[in-house]
C-alpha cells in the first residue's frame, strides 16, 4: 500500500494488538521535608555573579531524606560546563521570577541542570535560558538546558527553556561500561515550553513510561534533526510513551519524530502544524496510535510511516494543508504493515 493515500479516508486492516495507552503516571516524587534557599549557600541572583557552586552547595546540603531547594526571583548565571547536579528525593523549586542563565561557552557537551541515575526527582518553574546567542564554538550539538540520563522518577513542569545550542530537555538512559544499560523510568513532563533551541525542543532516548502533557515546542532548528520532539533511543528501546494536549509548532524539522527502536508511542489531542518537515515521521514505529490530532500546515507530509513500521493505528485527526498544494496528507511506505488509517479521519 505504498505512495501517497489521497484525500479519502482508506481503511487497512490492522492486527490484533491492544492499542489502549497504559495506566497515567503518578507524577508526585518522594522526597524529606527540608527546605533549603540557595541565597542561605551565597546565590545572588544579580546575573553577574557565577552562580553554579552556590546551587550546589544547596543540594549537597540536604539531608539524606532529601528535600526542596528554592529559588526566588532573580538572574542566576550557571556554568553548564560544570553543571548543576541534581540528587534523589530532591525538588528544584524555581519561583516565577527565577532565570537559570548559561555561561557561554565552547564545550560541545555541557548542561545548565544534569540529572543521572537519580530518583524522585522534581523540577518546577522559572526559566532556563541557554547560550545559543553567545556560544563559543561552532560544534557540537548537545549543550541541553536539562539533561536526564538513567533515572527513575523524574517530573518536569511549569517551565520556560529556550535558546539552548542542543536540546531544551534531553531525557533517556545511560550506558555504563561497568554493567548493563540503564534505561529511563517513569518521566512525567507538564506544562513545558521549549521555543528557540538549536537541535530539539525535546529528546526522549532509552526509556519506559513517558508523558508529555500540555507542553508546547515550537521554533526548534540550527542543526538537524530540528525536532519539536525526537523519540531516537540511544541505547535499548523507547517504549510505553504518551504524548497528549501538546503543541508542537514551527520546527525547522519534523513536529514529531519516532526513529527506530521506539513501540507504543501514543500521540493524541495534539495541535501539530507549520514544522517544515513532516507533522509525525515514523520510522520503524511499532503498535502506535495517532488519534485525534489536528494535523496541518506542514512542509511534508502530515504523518510519514517509513521503514518497516506496524501495528499503527491513525484515527480522528484532522488533516489539512500538508505538503505542496496539499497533498501530503498521509504517506505509508510499501515495507510497513497492519497499518489502519480510520474512516473517522477528515482530510481538508
Amino acid at each position: 500500500m505504498g505512495g501517497l493515500l489521497k484525500l479519502t479516508a482508506t481503511a487497512v486492516a490492522c492486527g490484533s494488538a491492544s492499542f489502549a495507552a497504559s495506566a497515567a503516571v503518578v507524577s508526585g516524587r518522594e522526597r524529606g521535608s527540608a527546605v533549603i534557599d540557595v541565597r542561605a549557600h551565597g546565590a545572588k541572583g544579580d546575573g553577574i555573579h557565577d552562580e553554579t557552586s552556590s546551587f550546589q552547595a544547596a543540594i549537597n546540603a540536604l539531608p539524606e531524606a532529601g528535600g526542596t531547594i528554592t529559588v526566588p526571583a532573580g538572574a542566576y548565571l550557571i556554568d553548564p560546563t560544570r553543571s548543576v547536579k541534581l540528587r534523589s528525593r530532591m525538588h528544584l523549586s524555581l519561583a516565577a521570577g527565577a532565570r537559570l542563565l548559561a555561561r557561554p561557552n565552547a564545550s560541545p557537551r555541557a548542561y545548565v541542570l544534569l540529572a543521572q541515575q537519580l530518583e524522585d526527582v522534581e523540577i518546577s518553574g522559572g526559566r532556563i535560558i541557554g547560550e545559543r546567542d553567545s556560544h563559543l564554538a561552532a560544534s557540537g550539538e548537545w549543550g541541553h538546558g536539562i539533561r536526564i540520563r538513567g533515572c527513575s522518577g523524574v517530573t518536569v513542569r511549569d517551565i520556560h527553556i529556550s535558546r539552548c545550542w542542543g536540546d531544551g530537555i534531553s531525557a533517556g538512559g545511560i550506558i555504563s561500561r561497568a554493567r548493563a544499560s540503564q534505561p529511563g523510568r517513569d518521566y512525567v513532563f507538564e506544562n513545558v515550553v521549549c521555543t528557540g533551541n538549536r537541535r530539539q525542543g525535546l529528546t526522549i532516548g532509552s526509556s519506559r513510561r513517558v508523558r508529555v502533557r500540555n507542553c508546547t515546542f515550537a521554533d526548534t532548528g540550527g542543526t538537524p534533526p530540528g525536532a519539536g520532539i525526537d523519540i531516537e533511543p540511544d541505547t535499548g528501546i523507547a517504549s510505553d510513551i504518551v504524548i497528549e494536549d501538546c503543541l508542537l509548532r514551527g520546527n525547522r524539522g519534523p513536529g514529531i519524530s519516532i526513529y527506530k527502536r521506539a513501540a507504543g508511542v501514543t500521540i493524541r489531542r495534539c495541535t501539530i502544524d507549520r514544522n517544515r518537515g513532516d507533522g509525525i515521521l515514523a520510522v520503524t514505529a511499532i503498535d502506535c496510535v495517532f488519534a485525534d490530532n489536528i494535523i496541518r500546515d506542514n512542509g511534508l507530509k502530515g504523518i510519514a510511516l517509513k521503514a518497516g513500521s506496524r501495528n499503527v493505528r491513525v484515527a480522528g485527526n484532522r488533516f489539512s494543508s500538508n505538503g505542496r498544494g496539499g497533498k501530503g496528507q498521509v504517506r505509508v511506505a510499501d515495507d510497513s504493515r497492519e497499518i489502519r488509517i480510520e474512516a473517522d479521519n477528515v482530510f481538508e
